[in-house]
């Protein structure tokens, strides 16, 4: 290879195509921080851990170089993920588990515990679901601990205290705020950290929302009217009108997504007899 052949390719971005075996549009696009901190989310709270040569460890070294080569920013997420989001799904066949992991919602991962590797394409499900609490459906609380991983060290401000209220009182069904709760202790860090004159003074997410389901009442799995109103609230209150791409309104929605997609799943099951 030449050197103005190195250099070139030192330039580009490395793309879903050059880290998994894929074709399609989304083989295209650039591996983003923002879509690994959300497949990161969604393995951490299914299975628990983060998959040792797994999507989201692959996603995450393709985004730190793409990030530490100036091609993309810490907090960029791509079109697909952002849209359609990530999710994951578990499937126990005779002998062996299928983890699917969907990015975009357009191709799934498949794993099996043989590490054999596979695509599949398949629509994203958009139907609004209301989760009964079987199959392991992420709860509000969880997906607001997840946050605490995504998004932890940033300060918390208006647009966070009031996208975790606004999951609060989806989990609790209260319209008050809990005295001592998750959305009680973000309003508070809010208006501290608003008068901080450092970063190192400031109040951060993780410091809100790492035991968020021990600080709740109640709670409850998470859907898409959640996801919506959690989304809204946080707009409401940025000064930008955006969300933040890993932030709270990021993570109900990616668990919001992880539970529509597992339902899904069951109701096969169900139609099939299994």
């Amino acid at each position: 290879m030449s050197q103005e052949q190195s250099q070139k390719s030192e330039q580009e971005p490395i793309k879903y195509g050059d880290v998994f075996p894929i074709q399609g549009e989304l083989a295209e696009k650039t591996v983003a921080p923002g879509d690994a901190a959300l497949m990161q989310t969604a393995e951490n709270t299914i299975l628990g851990h983060i998959q040792k040569g797994g999507a989201a460890a692959t996603m995450q070294s393709a985004a730190m170089r793409n990030e530490r080569a100036g091609l993309v920013d810490h907090n960029d997420m791509s079109y697909d993920a952002g849209l359609g989001g990530v999710s994951i799904t578990e499937t126990d066949l005779p002998g062996k588990r299928v983890i699917t992991e969907s990015i975009g919602g357009q191709s799934r991962l498949l794993i099996n515990t043989a590490k054999e590797l596979h695509w599949h394409h398949q629509p994203y499900l958009n139907n609004q679901v209301v989760m009964v609490g079987r199959g392991g459906a992420i709860t509000i609380g969880e997906a607001l601990e997840a946050t605490a991983m995504t998004a932890g060290q940033k300060p918390v401000d208006r647009s966070d205290a009031a996208a975790i209220q606004a999951a609060e009182v989806r989990a609790t069904g209260r319209i008050n705020i809990v005295p001592g709760g998750v959305a009680a202790a973000a309003q508070s860090a809010a208006s501290l950290n608003a008068r901080a004159t450092s970063t190192e003074e400031k109040t951060k997410l993780t410091d809100i929302l790492a035991d968020a389901t021990s600080k709740l009442p109640s709670d409850r799995p998470v859907t898409r009217r959640d996801a919506e109103g959690v989304t809204g609230a946080e707009m409401r209150n940025d000064p930008y009108l955006t969300t933040h791409p890993t932030g709270v309104a990021a993570s109900v929605a990616a668990a919001a997504r992880i539970n529509q997609t597992k339902l899904a799943s069951l109701g096969r099951e169900a139609d099939q007899g299994v």
